[in-house]
C-alpha cells in the first residue's frame, strides 16, 4: 500500500529507496526503488542478501537488486523496524506488535520463516542487538513508565534491566567483541551516543555534537561506528526529515558525514553492516505527488 499524506501543501505519497554507500569514502548505489515504505536493513552474514520489513512483514532481498521474496513469520503481521540476524545467520530476531493489544513482543524464528517463538514476557519491547556469541538479546523496552536498556537470553526467561534513567536510552547494539553495549540517550539533553559495559556499568559518554544522534552501530571489523543524526531542533526520532549518517572512526575519534537524506524512522533503525564492513546498507525517501 502506498503511503499518502494530506499536509499544508496537498496529498504526498513517499516512495523508498533501499541504498548501499561504500566505507570509508562514500559512494551510493541503488538496490531497488520501492513506491511504498519499507524500512531497517539488516545484511545477512551470507553476503548476499538484504532483510527488511514494509507492510508489517518481513522480506528479502539480493543484494545486487532483484525481487523480493516473503519470509514467513506466521501469525506475526505486524513487525516493525526492530530485527536483526544472528551471528551464525540461522535465526533471527523480530518485534510484532499483532499480540498483546498492540504492544511490540520480541520474538525469533528461523531465518527462512517459521514460526515465531516469544521471547520477552513483558511489554511493550524493542528488539536491537544481538550478542557476538549468539547467546543474548539487548532491547529497549518501558518498564515502571520509564524506557531502559535490557538484556535477556536469547532463549527466553528473566531480563536484566542495564540503564535506569528518567529520560530515554535506546538502541543498544553490541560491539563486535562482546565487551561493549553502545546505545543513544539524552542525558545531557540532547541525544547522544554512549557505550557502557555489558554489564551495565561504566557507562560513558562517545559522542559530543549539537545534534541529535541515534541508533550506534559498531562494524564488524571494530573499526567504525554509523549512527543516524537529526538537526538539533527534532525531538525523537520521526520519519520524513532531513537527516545525515555519520561515521566514526572508532581508533582515530573523527567523525566524517557518509551520506545526507530525506529519511528518519526506518532508515538504519538495525545492524547493517556488510560481514566485511566495507558497505552500509540503509534506506532513504522521496516525496511524491
Amino acid at each position: 500500500m502506498n503511503r499518502t499524506t494530506a499536509g499544508a501543501k496537498g496529498a504526498f505519497r513517499i516512495q523508498s529507496t533501499l541504498e548501499i554507500v561504500s566505507i570509508p569514502a562514500p559512494r551510493r548505489e541503488t538496490v531497488r526503488i520501492f513506491s511504498d515504505r519499507i524500512e531497517a536493513p539488516n545484511w545477512h552474514p551470507n553476503d548476499h542478501e538484504l532483510i527488511y520489513n514494509g507492510g508489517g512483514l518481513l522480506y528479502r532481498i539480493p543484494v545486487g537488486g532483484g525481487t523480493p521474496k516473503v519470509i514467513e513469520t506466521g501469525f506475526a503481521n505486524r513487525c516493525n523496524n526492530d530485527h536483526g540476524i544472528s551471528p551464525d545467520g540461522k535465526t533471527i530476531a523480530i518485534s510484532d506488535q499483532s499480540q498483546d493489544d498492540g504492544q511490540s513482543v520480541i520474538y525469533t524464528l528461523p531465518i527462512e520463516g517459521g514460526k515465531p517463538r516469544r521471547i520477552t514476557s513483558l511489554t511493550p519491547s524493542y528488539w536491537h542487538g544481538w550478542s557476538p556469541d549468539g547467546q543474548t538479546l539487548a532491547y529497549c523496552a518501558r518498564r515502571d513508565n520509564k524506557f531502559g536498556i535490557f538484556t535477556i537470553p536469547v532463549g527466553g526467561g528473566e531480563e536484566t534491566r542495564l540503564t535506569t534513567t528518567d529520560g530515554l536510552d535506546d538502541g543498544p547494539d553490541y560491539s563486535p567483541d562482546g565487551k561493549f553495549i553502545y546505545f543513544n540517550g539524552d542525558r545531557t539533553g540532547r541525544m547522544q551516543i554512549y557505550r557502557m559495559l555489558t554489564d551495565g556499568s561504566h557507562i560513558e559518554q562517545v559522542t559530543h555534537s549539537d545534534r541529535n544522534e541515534w541508533f550506534p552501530h559498531v562494524s564488524p571489523n571494530g573499526k567504525w561506528m554509523v549512527y543516524l543524526s537529526y538537526g538539533p531542533e527534532v525531538e525523537g526520532h520521526p520519519a520524513d526529515k532531513d537527516v545525515e549518517l555519520r561515521l566514526l572512526n572508532l581508533e582515530e575519534g573523527k567523525t566524517s558525514v557518509l551520506a545526507t537524506l530525506f529519511g528518519g524512522q526506518g532508515t538504519i533503525n538495525v545492524p547493517s553492516w556488510s560481514p566485511d564492513s566495507k558497505r552500509l546498507a540503509f534506506v532513504s525517501y522521496q516525496v511524491l505527488p
